[in-house]
């Protein structure tokens, strides 16, 4: 079963963000994407400075399966990009939660988000 923070909002697209509505959000990528994807290989982020639009493409995960898009869960401006994940990319397998992280955002606007339980209804519809 895949686990699903309480204290988090999420997209369609498998992201997550935490505080997205503060000065600063974290994001990721769910466990649930972690496991589909495989094994990560490579992460093309963001640069600090840059600006994100939410759902729109802002990076890509490369995996031993393919590579994948990464979508900006909300739209603001890069204010960090996890250094320690770009040199250790199979953390985002091992703690997408934690230490798998991808970037933070000061974020000007809010993206499609789903709440913890909608999150959950979608990923057992994916994986039914």
């Amino acid at each position: 079963m895949t686990t699903v923070p309480a204290d988090l909002l999420f997209t369609a697209d498998h992201e997550w963000v935490r505080h997205a509505t503060g000065p600063t959000a974290r994001v990721g990528v769910t466990e649930f994407a972690a496991a589909a994807l495989g094994d990560v290989v490579f992460l093309s982020l963001p640069v600090v400075g840059d600006t994100v639009t939410a759902g729109q493409e802002c990076g890509e995960i490369e995996s031993t399966k393919s590579v994948s898009p990464l979508y900006a869960p909300v739209s603001g401006k890069v204010s960090a990009v996890n250094e320690v994940a770009i040199d250790a990319p199979e953390l985002v397998n091992e703690d997408p939660f934690g230490t798998g992280w991808l970037f933070e955002v000061a974020p000007t606007g809010p993206g499609d988000l789903l709440d913890p339980a909608a999150y959950e209804a979608l990923t057992k519809e994916d994986e039914a």
